[in-house]
């Protein structure tokens, strides 16, 4: 798929077929992930690969109830690593750069996904304690996202954009 078409394409997808995803499409995904950019190429980020029943059941009460994170086959959690980059970079690098590197890796993760015919949904509404606890990890590391990823059950609608007029300006706001 044309770089162009898979943006256009990309959705936020809640519902999941019972279909796995196959080994190969998600190491594409996770080398998609592995060419992110980051801050001084640090990768000041971990992520976490959920497959359990038990694991996916606590991610999604920690995001609330949301309870399709559960139905998904596989689920990503991409967690900040402030230490990968705050000894370069300091305190930009320990509360910022590090949160930078995981949400880019995120959305390689969302675009390869969808490059790849699955669907997946950016989750950010969480108890970041309780998704730490259910993925086994312990500041000063940081769960940024959670990415369930599977087989779309649904097709969901393109969202309103912003006109590019009212998003984009010259040089001073």
């Amino acid at each position: 798929m044309d770089f162009f078409e898979t943006i256009s394409r990309r959705r936020s997808v809640r519902a999941f077929t019972g279909q796995a995803v196959e080994e190969e499409k998600l190491q594409r995904i996770l080398e998609a992930v592995n060419a992110a950019p980051s801050a001084g190429d640090l990768q000041a980020y971990e992520v976490v690969l959920v497959r359990e029943e038990e694991t996916k059941k606590a991610l999604a009460r920690a995001a609330w109830g949301q309870n399709f994170i559960a139905q998904a086959p596989v689920v990503l959690v991409f967690v900040a690593n402030p230490e990968r980059s705050s000894w370069r970079y300091g305190r930009r690098g320990e509360e910022l750069y590090c949160l930078q590197d995981a949400t880019i890796a995120c959305t390689h993760a969302h675009l390869a996904a969808t490059a790849l015919g699955l669907g997946s949904v950016w989750v950010g509404a969480f108890q970041d304690s309780a998704v730490a606890q259910a993925v086994g990890v312990s500041p000063p590391l940081r769960p940024v996202a959670i990415l369930p990823l599977g087989y779309p059950a649904e097709s969901p609608s393109p969202t309103p954009r912003r006109p590019l007029n009212e998003l984009v300006h010259q040089e001073r706001l």
